[in-house]
């Protein structure tokens, strides 16, 4: 499974070559990338069927700490899997069409690849370190795919306000699974044991931290505000973001950790409680859009707090429901969104007010869209209707039944039957064709995925046994423990079924009740959304860019030496205070030898020379005799290779001070006292800061056991006589790595900024 993930990362690397090499033809080529690790993992269902076994698998990664690169599939991972891979395919051939003549569509696709592969490794990651690398990946993944028309400001703020979020919430996620791994000892995640976890003085913390992650992924109240925003993306992005991906895996998160977190009072209040305040907002502010995008967004906001309090419940039934409700939720979902961008590519408009009677111009595109909207709205015999039963028997039934929840579950159920005929009727019934441009209908590439998903919504609510046991190991995977479930289209006149007619006739009056106040319904949508959370982090990040900018007009003040004097002053801080408080120590006697005095002497002569001479060059030599005795302190010691390393970077050094001098002129003004006694008095201090931290360490007695490693491994293992290489090369060879290349990318920015200015200059 690991080599499947990461064959679409190749395939992101390689797409947009092959766009290039095959023209259109390549969006099929590609869309069949997502489908390989779906591929590889169907060959291992019936092992899981079978004997409700998960499938593992590790490589080793860092072996040192005990992380590996560990997957792990069971029915919760292959129900993620298979919405991942199957809708990504739809989503690569719809935007092979949607964006047919957009001359970035190759980078397009690595995009969605690495998008479609991030989500995968997610939900597939047996080992903390390597969710959490996955979970970042889609931050960023997201942040190129939803600022992809990045020449407008609107898309540049909706990726970087969806990408601080949910990157906020990854960080405090991270806190929390470090606390995790501390609390259990393992890294994978099927090792960590509940009971422990749960009887832990740490178990709210974590907890709390864990859930900000979640929930910031998932976009629950109050952090919401970023998933309607994130609407300035193509059409493509935000029908993939909605229904299978990135919005998910917060749901996932729970999900999978719910056997080490949950069945606890805290969880319990906390995961339903936000739940069920986002379940209501989403679908309230939903009614009051009028843009097919918002409104299918601020809907998908009010399923995801339906999943995210189904897990908090966390019943057997309330677990069953939101298997259930994901999967019917990813269908209908993907669909309707690729319909509101056909609409828009063929009409020019996502405004429902202004769309008409399209029906008979996009029969296909219309039957597609109607099937999805009554999936949605929980209408027979759709798998939308099951998962909207098992909701209200979960919700219903002892011990979770509350009038709060029961209310709620109401409320937001008819407003999401508002939505959906909102999303189906409107667009294509009613009247005449009010849109500005008379559409036909949309190419295949346009309507093969929405067909393929209201389809399949179709089939699996007419026939739900074709999943087989797929949702049954799915909510076993949740509890932790057996949790089989039969799905049936008829349960008998029962009094769920009840609720729901009553609830889909309540959604029916409601809709022909609010027909026309479109306008003042988003305009009271309008004035409470000025006072909510999208307020308050505007507000907070103009704050941030203020308190940015009066900073950098502080410090950075274009002067060198404010720079050296923040730079020492941070130094002697952070050094000297522990050095102060380890005083007294006692100093070794040292010998001191005649020569060594004389270097030292010449060497502070040559000090007091550059502070007080007026000569630019004799300056110059003055820091080329301190160079010089340094040298000689070297060859005392026998460390010829310093000596001749010292000797070569202090010629080089005047030689390249002496030219750059001969083009300044030729003589300063000394400054006045008032600058240069502060500045002598900041380098007595940090000369008298060095002095100590070198007299201390010469009280420490390093074991000599590193020094004869180091002799004993370069000579035998890296087969080198000189050390000091050895280390550099060898036993430090990343840092070394590291290093070289930052100065290479240094290297390439000064030649840029050379060049540019040469340019600007011709």
């Amino acid at each position: 499974m690991l080599w499947a993930v990461l064959s679409v990362f190749v395939g992101a690397l390689l797409a947009p070559a092959l766009h290039r090499g095959l023209g259109r033809p390549a969006g099929w080529l590609i869309a069949a990338l997502p489908l390989v690790p779906l591929v590889l993992a169907m060959q291992l269902v019936p092992r899981l069927f079978a004997a409700g076994e998960a499938h593992h698998a590790s490589l080793p990664w860092i072996p040192s700490l005990g992380v590996g690169l560990a997957v792990r599939l069971d029915g919760l991972s292959l129900v993620f899997l298979g919405l991942i891979c199957g809708i990504g395919a739809l989503i690569v051939v719809y935007a092979s069409e949607y964006l047919r003549s957009h001359p970035r569509l190759g980078r397009f696709y690595a995009y969605l690849l690495l998008f479609t592969g991030s989500m995968a490794g997610l939900v597939l990651a047996d080992d903390v370190i390597l969710l959490f690398v996955c979970w970042e990946l889609t931050s960023v993944s997201s942040y190129l795919l939803i600022g992809w028309d990045h020449e407008r400001p609107e898309a540049r703020k909706a990726a970087l306000t969806a990408l601080l979020v949910t990157g906020g919430g990854g960080l405090a996620m991270l806190a929390g699974l470090v606390l995790l791994v501390a609390v259990t000892g393992e890294t994978q995640i099927s090792r960590f044991s509940g009971d422990v976890v749960r009887g832990s003085p740490l178990y709210l913390p974590i907890l709390l931290l864990v859930l900000a992650g979640a929930f910031t992924k998932s976009a629950q109240v109050p952090f919401h505000f970023w998933l309607p925003r994130a609407m300035e993306a193509p059409t493509p992005v935000s029908a993939y973001l909605h229904s299978a991906t990135m919005v998910k895996a917060g749901v996932y998160l729970l999900a999978r950790l719910h056997p080490t977190l949950g069945a606890t009072r805290e969880w319990t209040l906390v995961v339903t409680g936000f739940g069920a305040a986002t379940m209501v907002t989403g679908a309230a502010l939903a009614v009051a859009q009028k843009d097919l995008k918002r409104i299918l967004a601020y809907s998908t906001v009010s399923v995801l707090g339906l999943l995210t309090m189904l897990l908090g419940i966390g019943t057997r039934a309330a677990v069953a429901a939101a298997v259930v409700y994901l999967a019917a939720h990813s269908l209908y979902k993907g669909a309707l969104f690729m319909t509101a961008g056909t609409l828009d590519h063929e009409t020019g408009t996502r405004d429902v007010t202004r769309l008409r009677g399209l029906a008979r111009r996009m029969p296909i595109t219309a039957t597609a869209a109607v099937l999805a909207a009554l999936s949605s709205a929980g209408a027979p015999p759709l798998l939308g209707f099951l998962s909207k039963e098992l909701f209200y028997e979960a919700v219903l039934a002892p011990p979770s039944m509350t009038a709060v929840l029961a209310g709620a579950a109401v409320v937001s159920s008819a407003l999401l039957v508002v939505v959906s005929l909102v999303v189906a009727h409107r667009p294509f019934f009613g009247g005449a064709p009010a849109a500005p441009a008379l559409p036909h209908e949309a190419p295949p590439s346009l309507w093969l995925g929405p067909a393929t998903l209201a389809a399949a919504s179709l089939v699996l609510g007419v026939a739900p046994r074709l999943l087989g046991d797929l949702p049954g190991l799915a909510a076993t995977a949740i509890l932790g423990r057996p949790a089989p479930l039969e799905l049936r289209l008829w349960h008998g006149l029962t009094p769920v079924l009840g609720l729901s007619v009553a609830t889909l006739l309540a959604g029916l009056g409601l809709f022909r009740a609010l027909s026309g106040r479109e306008a003042r319904l988003l305009d009271a949508a309008t004035r409470l959304g000025a006072w909510g959370p999208a307020r308050v982090y505007d507000a907070a990040f103009a704050g941030l860019l203020r308190f940015a900018e009066w900073l950098t007009r502080r410090i950075q003040t274009g002067h060198l030496r404010h720079y050296l004097l923040v730079t020492v002053l941070t130094t002697v801080v952070l050094v000297g205070t522990p050095l102060l408080r380890s005083l007294p120590f006692t100093v070794p006697s040292l010998a001191v030898e005649l020569p060594e005095l004389v270097l030292a002497g010449v060497i502070l002569g040559s000090a007091a020379m550059a502070t007080r001479t007026q000569s630019r060059l004799a300056v110059v030599a003055a820091l080329g005799a301190i160079g010089i005795c340094v040298m000689l302190i070297f060859v005392i010691f026998s460390a010829l290779d310093l000596a001749l390393t010292q000797i070569m970077v202090e010629v080089l050094t005047i030689v390249i001070f002496v030219l750059v001098l001969h083009h300044l002129p030729r003589f300063v003004p000394r400054s006045p006292a008032r600058v240069w006694i502060p500045d002598a008095i900041v380098s007595v201090i940090f000369g008298g800061t060095v002095t100590l931290l070198i007299l201390m360490s010469s009280t420490l007695s390093p074991e000599p056991i590193l020094s004869e490693f180091f002799v004993e491994k370069g000579y035998a293992e890296a087969h080198g006589r000189n050390i000091v290489n050895v280390i550099l090369v060898d036993f430090r060879a990343m840092d070394t790595l590291g290093e070289s290349t930052v100065l290479c990318v240094a290297g390439i920015g000064v030649y840029a900024l050379l060049a540019t200015r040469t340019r600007k200059g011709a």
